[in-house]
């Protein structure tokens, strides 16, 4: 995988942080790009449009939550991938991150190999992703009751609404629906949403799940417990 076509924003107010996670990103071969504080984030996000962001959450004046609520706010922004990078490890915190739209989170410190591979994992699945047109068939629109979804524009229609739904929220949808009735186990889920090499926490479904009802209704997504969830029309 060539990865000096991919733009990678970090985005610390530590200086030292930032020379770190550079100095090993570039020996990979990422195009890379800094910021230190929220602010000049989104202005180099815009700019720049990266594949991926590391997001520190302990900034001064704007945190990392709401920097990464704010940068998913822009469409053009929609498909860059956004990883928390930060030494507080709290389930609040973790869950927080998830709910302002973050992909994944890492915990510091971290040694380089695993930050880098942590990385690449993030960047295959997205390109997995991107590839195919539906898990199921070759079709752009999957279409469930009244729920239209279109994987060219990341984009799903409830009636006359439209709903722009944070990648994983849209990649948890698509799966569901792909086989309505199925049960999927929540490794089942963890394996074709987040891939085998990324870890996260035991709520990071659920975080997901209870967005998705909030956005889509509770009629078609329901907890069979103990072992998972099932999509409904």
């Amino acid at each position: 995988m060539d990865y000096t076509k991919y733009r990678v924003l970090i985005v610390d107010d530590e200086p030292d942080i930032v020379e770190f996670i550079s100095y090993n990103l570039q020996k990979v071969g990422f195009d890379l790009y800094a910021a230190k504080n929220g602010k000049e984030a989104i202005e180099k996000a815009v700019k720049f449009k990266p594949h991926l962001i590391l997001l520190d959450i302990m900034m001064p004046e704007m945190d990392g939550i709401e920097t990464c609520e704010l940068l998913r706010s822009y469409p053009q922004l929609e498909d860059t991938l956004i990883t928390f990078l930060t030494a507080r490890g709290e389930d609040y915190s973790q869950i927080a991150g998830f709910e302002a739209g973050g992909d994944d989170y890492i915990m510091k410190p971290i040694k380089p190999k695993v930050l880098t591979s942590r990385i690449k994992a993030l960047l295959k699945r997205a390109g997995k992703l991107r590839e195919t047109t539906d898990i199921s068939s070759g079709e752009v629109k999957v279409i469930r009751g009244d729920l239209e979804i279109d994987r060219e524009r990341f984009m799903v229609k409830k009636g006359d609404k439209e709903l722009a739904l944070p990648k994983k929220e849209f990649e948890l949808l698509l799966l569901l629906s792909s086989k309505p009735g199925k049960v999927f186990t929540r490794d089942e889920i963890f394996h074709h949403v987040w891939g085998d090499d990324i870890i996260v926490g035991d709520r990071t479904i659920d975080v997901h799940i209870r967005k998705l009802r909030e956005k889509i209704g509770d009629k078609n997504i329901k907890t069979i417990k103990g072992i998972g969830y099932k999509f409904k029309e």
